[in-house]
C-alpha cells in the first residue's frame, strides 16, 4: 500500500501528494485515507469482510482485567483469546442476522429494566445505577444496548440449537449407571527412570528418529524487529503539574457533587417589604462574620423555622433539586464555606456547606495528576504523532526517526510469527512485521495506533527463512528423546511380558497395590490415566481378574482388574448426570455450528 508514493517520496510529485494527505488528515482525522486507499491499520482481523478493530480487542481485555478475573500477568493470553472470541462472536452473529432474527427496542427496554444489577435497594430500576454500572464496565448506554441487542441475538440462537437436540430416558439410565459405576484393581508401576535398563544410541538410530520427527526441529520464519514507540501516558508521567493545578483540578471534578448545606431565609412580601428582608439578611451576614455560629444565628433569624431548629440543615441535595439559582449559589462554595446574601425565589438566603460528598483531595491527588498531565501533554502528543507519521513515512531506517523525535529505539531477538511481548503481543502488530510492505519491501510500518495513548512504528532488521536445523545442532536432543523411547519400549515390554505371564495363569512376584471401589467421579491420588485405563477395561470374568499394560506419562503400569460392581443408586447423581448430558449434547451441537462456521468464513487475521 501506497509503495508508488513511497517509491517517489522525494519528487516534488510526491511531496504534492503528501501535503494533501496531511491536509486532509488534519481537517478530517486519518480516517479520511481510509476510503481512498482501502486499508485502516487498526483493523485486525476481518470476518466475511466484516471488521474487528483493534479496539474492540482492547475494549475487551480491559474490561475482562477490571472484572478481576483476569490476573495481569496473563494479558498477552488474554488478547488472544479476546481475538478469538471476537471472531466467533461475529461468525454467529453473521449467521443470526442471515436467519432474520430480530429483538426490538420494547424487548430490550424490558430485559434492561428487569436486570437486578441495575436495581437499587427496594427492587427498582435505578437510572443513576445503569449509568455508573455501565461506566465502570467501558459502556455508554448506546453501546451497550447495541452490544446487549446482538448478544440476545447470539443467545436466541444458540437456544434454539440447544433445544432441539435431546436424549432418551434409556440413554440417560444407561449414563447414570456407568457414572456410578466402580472397580477395583491392582496395579504395580514400572517407572521408566528406575528401570534397570541399557541403552545404546546408534548413529542409525539417531538419523532414524531425526527423519522420522523433523517438525520438531524446524525453525519457523523468524525477524528481529525494530521498533518506536509514542506513549502519552510516559510522557504524562515526566510532567511536572503544579499544586494549584491540582486543586483548580479536584474543585471543577467535584464542583457537582452532592453537598451538605445549611441556611438562613429572610422571606419578604405580605409581612415586609423587600428592603426590610434584605436589612435582616445582612445583620444575619454579619453576626455570622462576628463569630456567631450559623446555628445561632439560623434560629434568631431564619423564618424557615424547621430547618433552624436543626441549626438550618436542609440535608444532603444534588443538583436541581431547588432550582438553577439556589445551585448556582451552594455549589459555587467549597467546604466550610458560607455564602454572602443572595436573592433566590422571593427570599434572601446564605447558604453554607458543611459537607461535600466526594472523595478528599489527598484521596484523589495522583489520579487528578494523572489526568491533568494527559491533558498538559496532549498537544505534544499530537504533535509528535504527526512528526512520526511524517518521518517515518520516507525514511530508510528507523535510528534517523528516534534520533530526530528523542524517541527509544527498540530492538528484539529473534521472533516468529505469534511470538511477539509487550507491545508486539497485541493483536496484528507483529503481523505487519510479516506484511508485504516491510517484510518484502523493507519499508518502515504505517503508524500502528494501539490505543488512544500509543503510537508505534516498526521495521524488519533482519529475517531468515523457516528452515530445518540441522542434525549436528540438535544431536544431544535428538539422542535423549532415542533414549527415552528405547526405555519407554523396553519397560512396556516388561509389562507386556508380566501381562502375558498373569493371563496365562502364572504367578508373578511383584507388590501390588490396592484400588478398592474406585468410581470415575471419587477423587483420589491415583494417576488420573490410571483410572481412565482401568474403566476402559473390559469386565473379567466372575472370580477371575483380567491383566493390561498401560502407558501413563511417566512410565508403564500393569492392572489386574478384579470386579465391577454397579455402585449405589444415587438421585441426585441421577439427575445431574441426566442435566450434564443435555448440556454436552446441546455443547456439541453449537460447537459444531461454530466450527461449520469457522470453515466456510472467509477469516483474515
Amino acid at each position: 500500500m501506497l509503495q508508488s508514493i513511497r517509491n517517489g517520496s522525494r519528487s516534488w510529485g510526491a511531496k504534492i501528494i503528501i501535503g494533501l494527505m496531511v491536509a486532509a488528515m488534519a481537517l478530517f482525522g486519518v480516517e479520511s485515507l481510509f476510503s481512498v486507499f482501502g486499508s485502516d491499520p487498526n483493523e485486525v482481523a476481518s470476518v466475511n469482510g466484516e471488521p474487528i478493530m483493534r479496539q474492540q480487542v482492547e475494549l475487551e481485555v480491559q474490561r475482562a482485567l477490571r472484572s478481576g478475573q483476569v490476573p495481569p500477568e496473563q494479558e498477552r493470553a488474554l488478547r488472544n483469546d479476546m481475538l478469538d472470541q471476537l471472531i466467533t462472536q461475529q461468525l454467529l452473529t453473521q449467521y443470526a442476522d442471515d436467519g432474520g432474527f430480530f429483538v426490538s427496542d420494547a424487548q430490550l427496554d424490558q430485559i434492561i429494566v428487569g436486570l437486578p444489577e441495575f436495581h437499587d435497594q427496594e427492587g427498582r430500576f435505578s437510572a443513576e445505577i445503569f449509568r455508573n454500572r455501565l461506566a465502570g464496565a467501558g459502556y455508554t448506554p448506546v453501546s451497550f444496548r447495541q452490544d446487549l441487542r446482538v448478544d440476545i441475538k447470539r443467545q436466541h440462537l444458540q437456544q434454539g440449537l440447544a433445544f432441539s437436540d435431546f436424549s432418551l430416558p434409556s440413554e440417560q439410565n444407561r449414563l447414570a449407571e456407568l457414572q456410578r459405576q466402580q472397580r477395583s484393581f491392582r496395579y504395580v508401576l514400572l517407572d521408566n527412570d528406575n528401570a534397570n535398563i541399557e541403552t545404546n544410541v546408534t548413529d542409525e538410530q539417531v538419523q532414524a528418529y531425526y527423519d522420522a520427527n523433523q517438525e520438531r526441529f524446524e525453525r519457523p520464519e523468524q525477524v528481529r524487529v525494530e521498533y518506536v514507540l509514542i506513549d502519552r501516558q510516559e510522557m504524562a508521567s515526566e510532567s511536572d503539574v503544579d499544586e494549584q493545578t491540582l486543586r483548580n483540578a479536584w474543585r471543577e471534578q467535584n464542583q457537582n457533587a452532592d453537598r451538605r448545606i445549611s441556611h438562613i431565609m429572610v422571606a419578604f412580601g405580605d409581612e415586609r417589604t423587600r428592603d426590610e428582608a434584605r436589612e435582616i439578611a445582612e445583620t444575619a451576614k454579619s453576626d455570622l462574620e462576628s463569630g456567631e455560629t450559623f446555628a445561632d444565628t439560623a434560629l434568631r433569624y431564619s423564618d424557615d423555622t424547621a430547618s433552624a431548629e436543626e441549626g438550618g440543615d436542609l440535608g444532603t441535595i444534588s443538583r436541581g433539586i431547588f432550582g438553577e439559582e439556589f445551585d448556582n449559589a451552594a455549589f459555587a462554595l467549597e467546604e466550610g464555606d458560607t455564602s454572602s446574601v443572595v436573592e433566590i425565589d422571593g427570599a434572601f438566603h446564605i447558604l453554607q456547606v458543611t459537607e461535600i460528598d466526594a472523595p478528599a483531595f489527598e484521596e484523589q491527588r495522583e489520579m487528578l495528576r494523572q489526568n491533568v498531565a494527559l491533558t498538559e501533554v496532549n498537544d505534544t502528543f499530537n504533535t509528535k504523532v504527526q512528526q512520526l507519521i511524517d518521518e517515518s513515512f520516507a525514511a530508510e531506517d528507523l535510528q534517523s526517526v528516534a534520533d530526530q523525535l528523542d524517541l527509544t529505539l527498540n530492538q528484539t531477538d529473534w521472533l516468529a510469527r505469534g511470538e511477539g511481548e509487550g507491545v508486539l503481543s497485541e493483536p496484528g502488530v507483529l503481523d505487519e512485521a510479516f506484511s508485504d510492505e516491510v517484510l518484502g519491501d523493507g519499508y518502515n510500518s504505517e503508524v500502528i495506533e494501539l490505543d488512544d495513548d500509543r503510537r508505534l512504528v516498526l521495521r524488519v532488521a533482519e529475517h531468515r527463512d523457516a528452515t530445518l536445523i540441522g542434525l549436528d545442532e540438535v544431536r544431544d536432543e535428538v539422542e535423549q528423546s532415542v533414549v527415552v523411547e528405547q526405555r519407554q519400549q523396553a519397560v512396556l515390554e516388561q509389562a507386556q511380558a508380566m501381562t502375558a505371564e498373569l493371563n496365562a495363569g502364572e504367578s508373578v512376584d511383584v507388590d501390588w497395590l490396592e484400588a478398592a471401589n474406585v468410581s470415575r467421579q471419587s477423587e483420589s491420588a491415583l494417576p488420573q490415566a490410571l483410572v481412565q485405563e482401568a474403566f476402559r477395561m473390559p469386565h473379567p470374568e466372575d472370580g477371575e481378574s483380567l491383566y493390561r499394560a498401560v502407558v501413563l506419562p511417566q512410565g508403564v503400569a500393569v492392572v489386574a482388574l478384579d470386579e465391577v460392581s454397579d455402585g449405589e443408586v444415587d438421585e441426585q447423581m441421577s439427575g445431574f448426570v441426566a442435566q450434564m448430558s443435555e448440556q454436552l449434547r446441546a455443547q456439541a451441537v453449537i460447537q459444531g455450528l461454530i466450527d461449520n462456521l469457522h470453515q466456510d468464513a472467509d477469516i483474515k487475521r
